[in-house]
């Protein structure tokens, strides 16, 4: 199932993606998307009949597709070919870091170019919601723990990322709107096989990344065990998997975002974003 929340910004109200194409409501079913309804398997049963839900009616903004995110995380450079675009060695553990949750919109908003920023860079990515506490669990395990999937922009200030921040990359990472999520969550029993996605971003209609998550270095399951050694993953938690090659900061000479420009991000199965620079 694809699940969504519909709405003014601050608004938003669960519902989902019928499996006829229609946007259905679950209002008054579960509270929200977030990690209890998650948890709880709330979703599932209020999505069994679906047919009986209520339409949605007109073409309401879509907010972020999980509420009240409590960790959203960064696998870095997991693809090797944008590790070497970078610069950088390929890892040899997954390299972990923070994007503050303030940063989260939804994935038709506009993403706010930082005032003197000059080295604004785009990422697509896919995000893996967690729906079972997981605590140092194994790789094999790691599948049960996990709600489902969803399109993630790392949206990055690589001048902040990697000259204000040192070895940490949380300050590029985490303004306002560096976190469009959406623009459904697809449950994983829909999208069977995260391995093996294809994936693109453009930039006002010119393709700069395209790519297939089964290059990624490190793969789902992993990403999901090696993080829970480390910390305890929530339901609700949102992990961003790495992106492919094709991003500004690798371009020879680099290319960056400025006011106007549009980017549009999709992944097989999980939709489509499309954002505004402003």
């Amino acid at each position: 199932m694809k699940y969504l929340r519909y709405g003014p910004i601050g608004q938003e109200q669960p519902g989902l993606l019928a499996p006829d194409g229609t946007l259905r409501t679950l209002v008054g079913l579960v509270p929200d998307i977030d990690g209890p309804s998650m948890a709880s398997g709330a979703l599932e049963r209020a999505a069994e009949g679906w047919q009986e839900l209520p339409l949605i009616s007109g073409s309401p903004r879509l907010g972020p597709s999980v509420a009240r995110v409590g960790k959203l995380l960064g696998v870095g450079l997991n693809y090797a070919d944008h590790a070497a675009e970078s610069g950088m060695p390929v890892p040899e553990q997954p390299i972990l870091f923070f994007k503050a949750t303030s940063c989260i919109v939804g994935p038709n908003d506009n993403v706010q170019m930082p005032p003197d920023s000059q080295s604004l860079d785009w990422e697509v990515e896919l995000g893996i919601v967690i729906g079972r506490e997981a605590s140092n669990i194994s790789v094999a395990q790691a599948r049960e723990h996990i709600f489902g999937y969803l399109i993630v922009n790392d949206v990055s200030e690589r001048d902040w990322q990697l000259k204000h921040s040192a070895s940490q990359w949380t300050k590029g990472k985490s303004h306002d709107s560096f976190g469009p999520l959406g623009p459904w969550l697809v449950s994983r029993e829909e999208l069977t096989d995260p391995g093996n996605l294809d994936m693109s971003l453009s930039v006002n209609g010119g393709i700069m990344q395209k790519g297939n998550t089964r290059t990624m270095i490190f793969n789902v399951d992993q990403i999901v065990a090696d993080i829970s050694t480390y910390m305890r993953l929530e339901p609700g938690d949102v992990i961003a998997t790495g992106t492919p090659p094709g991003v500004g900061m690798g371009m020879k000479p680099p290319r960056y975002l400025r006011r106007g420009d549009v980017m549009e991000l999709t992944i097989q199965g999980l939709g489509t974003q499309r954002q505004l620079v402003v």
